[in-house]
């Protein structure tokens, strides 16, 4: 028996990249996963479509971490497709690349609201739907942040 067989995983930014790969992994261990996406649903479909091609099970559901509507709704339609939730990845990551003499507000606030913001509403609605012997949480980073420094240094910083 696999690791996570019958358990219900939540994997946030799971469209490409690292959340792809974690989705395709806990399926392999028996999970049931949610493939969550902002905006590139064939990339989320095509990592269910890989997921069910091996043999598991797996849906997509288009929700923008930032916004609490859309992680309602991400929670809503898991339990209402697997009927429970025992784990949450939360992955989903936005990266904007620009001086800080050059950024914008609004491109600040965008990645602040996703790299932050959609941790934490992700988490607290996680923690609605775990049961009674509760869930896992798993916090997903980037090698960005090391990579930033390096960038700052260059530039005078």
């Amino acid at each position: 028996m696999n690791k996570l067989t019958g358990k219900v995983a939540v994997v946030t930014g799971a469209s490409k990249g690292i959340g792809a790969s974690i989705a395709k992994h806990f399926a392999a261990e028996g999970a049931l996963v949610v493939v969550n996406y902002a905006s590139d649903q064939p990339g989320a479909d095509k990592v269910v479509s890989e997921i069910i091609a091996a043999g598991g099970k797996a849906i997509a559901v288009q929700g923008d971490v930032s916004k609490q509507t859309d992680i309602s709704r991400l929670f809503t339609e898991t339990i209402t497709a697997f009927g429970k939730l025992d784990v949450l990845v939360s992955n989903a990551g936005l990266a904007v690349f620009e001086m800080v003499a050059d950024l914008t507000e609004e491109a600040f606030h965008k990645q602040f609201n996703v790299n932050v913001l959609g941790h934490f509403l992700a988490i607290r609605e996680a923690l609605k739907h775990f049961g009674e012997s509760g869930g896992s949480i798993i916090n997903t980073s980037s090698i960005l942040s090391t990579d930033s420094l390096y960038v700052a240094r260059d530039h005078g910083a």
